[in-house]
């Protein structure tokens, strides 16, 4: 008897993912719980567990296609009808079940306890897949054996067109990350090895068209609700942050502890948000009510090979500042994959951009809907400012912020900006006090 694993419900309305990577191939022998497919949706990649034990017949979808929920993933045989292989050694019969049920039951399926114990084929998690045939040259910067990981589905897609497998190669980003670039280099490997020596290649002529991935589509559709629902307005503000610089290197040589630039900031955000409520609100248009919400959930805009996301730090009015420092450095650690808990990618009240680390000194973000507001810090470099009626060289940041003229005033919103300016400019006050 064989039993179809469906997409399972994975949440908030998702109806749809995209298969990144399979842990399992035809033949294998599975486990109930045991992980076979990452799938990445429009708000997080998540590793699906199987609620079936059995031999894997059939894969139902390839590597970067989208699979609808309810949809098959893989059929399963059932274990009943497994026989041992050969060389298994015999259970005991007064073994201990290996497993009473399923710990990761999913929406949808009931999983029942299992006493067999299952052995994996010879070949191993990937000894069953077949290398796809690419010229000698190319194969040199395959392995078989390798699985790096590749986050991007473009980076995938691409290298499925050459007929290449991403996971296979060896990835030039963050923990061995396959990169666009590293399947460049692959697929200009196979064009040569394919056309031998040729001459100068004329330039390329036509239009490329390139699919928006999940994660694009959802930022395309909350970006332009914004811009449509939102009246927002933008102020800026030049300012002093040469007594940050020295307040971080006194914390730390004080506390032999490291804190970041942006987790400072983050404590001066919570700060403003309790000194101004009122933009850490959201707006019920059916209702014309403002609804001031009771705890902030601070999101921090990051870039990640997925595309832009904007993790929260929940209930971060709550946090130490020892405790928010260690929440920014978590976001920072995903940000390199963008494989952010599903959990974290939502609930945010108000956001801390960080551009400046792209070398801009401001922008006019566009805010997160359905917040009301949104703070950007541009880069800190040396500038002339006048101290004292003199001229010195300073560390200088411009601070943006956009509010949504809805919930506000002019007058609010310059009062939270300049709070978090006086922040900038003489921290150790506001830092002895938290």
């Amino acid at each position: 008897m064989s039993s179809d694993f469906l997409l399972p419900d994975l949440g908030e309305g998702l109806t749809e993912a995209e298969i990144v990577s399979w842990h399992v191939a035809p033949g294998d022998v599975i486990t109930i719980d045991q992980v076979v497919v990452e799938v990445e949706s429009a708000k997080s990649i998540v590793e699906l567990p199987s609620p079936y034990a059995g031999r894997v017949e059939f894969l139902h979808a390839q590597q970067g296609d989208v699979v609808h929920k309810g949809s098959p993933l893989i059929t399963v045989a059932s274990e009943s009808a497994i026989p041992l292989p050969q060389d298994a050694s015999p259970i005991p019969e007064d073994a201990a079940p290996v497993r009473e049920g399923s710990g990761a039951v999913l929406v949808g399926y009931g999983t029942t306890e299992t006493t067999l114990r299952l052995k994996r084929p010879a070949a191993g998690r990937f000894g069953s897949r077949v290398a796809p045939t690419t010229p000698s040259v190319v194969g040199s910067l395959l392995d078989p054996e390798r699985h790096s990981p590749v986050v991007s589905p473009l980076v995938r897609k691409q290298a499925k067109l050459h007929g290449i497998d991403a996971t296979q190669l060896a990835g030039t980003g963050p923990g061995a990350l396959v990169l666009r670039a590293d399947v460049d280099v692959a697929i200009a490997a196979l064009e040569h090895s394919l056309a031998g020596p040729a001459p100068t290649p004329a330039p390329q002529v036509g239009d490329e068209r390139i699919p928006m991935t999940s994660m694009r589509k959802l930022i395309a559709q909350r970006l332009s609700t914004s811009r449509r629902t939102i009246p927002e307005a933008t102020i800026w503000l030049d300012v002093d942050a040469t007594e940050l610089f020295n307040a971080k290197d006194r914390l730390q040589k004080s506390t032999g502890e490291r804190f970041s630039l942006t987790a400072l900031l983050a404590r001066f955000v919570v700060a403003g948000l309790a000194e101004y409520p009122i933009l850490n609100s959201s707006v019920d248009e059916s209702a014309s009510e403002i609804i001031r919400h009771g705890s902030i959930g601070l999101g921090l805009a990051a870039q990640t090979p997925r595309g832009l996301m904007v993790p929260v730090i929940h209930d971060a009015g709550a946090l130490t500042t020892r405790q928010l420092r260690d929440r920014v450095a978590e976001v920072v650690t995903y940000s390199q994959s963008g494989a952010y808990p599903a959990a974290q990618l939502s609930g945010g009240t108000f956001t801390l951009n960080n551009y400046g680390a792209f070398g801009v000194d401001g922008s006019t973000p566009i805010i997160n809907y359905p917040e009301v507001a949104m703070l950007g810090i541009g880069r800190m470099m040396d500038r002339p400012w006048v101290v004292d009626g003199e001229l010195a060289v300073r560390k200088v940041v411009t601070l943006s912020f956009v509010f949504d003229h809805r919930v506000c005033d002019g007058d609010v919103a310059s009062g939270f900006l300049t709070f978090v300016a006086r922040c900038v400019e003489e921290p150790l006050t506001l830092l002895g006090n938290v």
